[in-house]
């Protein structure tokens, strides 16, 4: 008889020694993630809007004269004039060396 009244002792204390220590953690644990932000994810609507530039298209002709002649095409008004300044520059440096 005093045996089992030593065991269901024991195992009453295990099991109240085990409820605080789960809830000691359970604590530890909410408490935890109170001090950590949620993770939010948002859109930052300027950067979903930007569209790749697309490049500047040149076809360059040679006439029977042995001039040159070119047509670019392009979405971006500024690199079309770079890109005639450069054919125009490169060019002039061409029929100089010669």
């Amino acid at each position: 008889m005093q045996d089992r009244s030593r065991t269901f002792k024991f195992y009453l204390l295990f099991f109240v020694l085990l409820f605080i220590l789960c809830s000691l953690l359970s604590d530890a644990y909410a408490a935890d993630n109170d001090k950590k932000p949620a993770l939010q994810f948002s859109r930052d609507h300027d950067i979903s809007q930007i569209k790749p530039r697309k490049p500047v298209k040149i076809k360059l002709h040679r006439t029977a004269k042995g001039e040159y002649q070119w047509d670019i095409t392009g979405d971006n008004a500024d690199d079309i004039m770079r890109a005639d300044k450069r054919l125009r520059k490169l060019l002039e440096t061409e029929t100089n060396n010669k």
